[in-house]
């Protein structure tokens, strides 16, 4: 990893960690070794990595970003997903202005 990309992450991360404590905000990480802590984003990067990362050779970042754009967009307005009874998050939207405590509902 070129040493510029690390540098620019810290910064962003010191950046966030700034942002978060200027409004009271409590960052909880994941435990080490613990993925399932956090299992929506663990799912969201597996099929990410499989899906644009593995299955294309990219030469320049511009074109991670088309593809990850391009991809975002199938993911989020037409892709089914199981969790939200088998339609895209887009159609699914609007139910969580309409259904109070989604959250608890969905749990059950």
């Amino acid at each position: 990893m070129p040493y510029g990309w690390t540098m620019g992450s810290e910064l962003v991360s010191q950046m966030f960690t700034e942002w978060a404590a200027a409004r009271s905000i409590t960052i909880q990480y994941i435990q080490p070794g613990k993925p399932n802590q956090n299992v929506f984003i663990e799912r969201f990067n597996r099929t990410y990595r499989t899906e644009v990362l593995d299955a294309y050779l990219f030469t320049n970042l511009e074109q991670v970003q088309t593809i990850t754009d391009q991809w975002l967009i199938d993911y989020n307005e037409y892709r089914p997903h199981e969790a939200l009874g088998n339609i895209p998050p887009l159609q699914f939207l609007p139910r969580l202005t309409r259904v109070p405590n989604l959250y608890r509902i969905l749990s059950t």
